[in-house]
């Protein structure tokens, strides 16, 4: 499987499941058989960086510092 096959079948699952990224990679993984870090490296970059704002509206990750409005 390549990344962009890969990163194309998790925008659909996101679609039709409307699950977050980071829950359709692991829906994805757990219903193929498919280890989790073989889907960390066929994430292509588009997929990584909605990972990152997910992650970062979760506070997982910290914030990039925005000066108030």
């Amino acid at each position: 499987m390549t990344s962009a096959k890969f990163s194309i079948l998790i925008e659909k699952t996101v679609q039709k499941h409307r699950l977050s990224y980071m829950d359709s990679i692991v829906w994805w993984c757990e219903h193929h058989d498919m280890e989790i870090e073989v889907a960390a490296k066929l994430c292509n970059g588009v997929i990584k960086e909605k990972l990152r704002y997910e992650a970062q509206e979760l506070n997982f990750l910290e914030k990039p510092n925005r000066l108030p409005i």
